[in-house]
């Protein structure tokens, strides 16, 4: 089953991120790797340099397994997401 996990950044996170997306990047990779990932990619600001969060939309065989790789993502653990939200989604399109 899908699931969307949408990670917000804390204020000011660019720094934190730069240092941990090479970690990030390579967790992606793998699910990707697996034929699981659906799409990844962060929420620029408005105005200025950073991002405000990320979405990631993976396939994982539960809730559980989802919010248990979304808690260990390496922005999680370097300060990066205030908060992580895992949710399951449907795909409509493109078909």
């Amino acid at each position: 089953m899908l699931f969307a996990i949408i990670g917000e950044d804390v204020p000011n996170s660019l720094q934190k991120r730069l240092a941990a997306r090479p970690a990030h990047l390579e967790r992606l990779e793998t699910l990707q790797h697996h034929g699981r990932l659906l799409l990844a990619g962060p929420f620029p600001k408005d105005a200025g340099e950073g991002f405000t969060g990320s979405l990631i939309v993976a396939d994982f065989d539960s809730q559980k397994e989802a919010e248990t790789w979304g808690a260990a993502d390496p922005y999680v653990k370097a300060g990066v997401y205030a908060s992580v939200v895992v949710k399951p989604f449907r795909k409509v399109f493109p078909q």
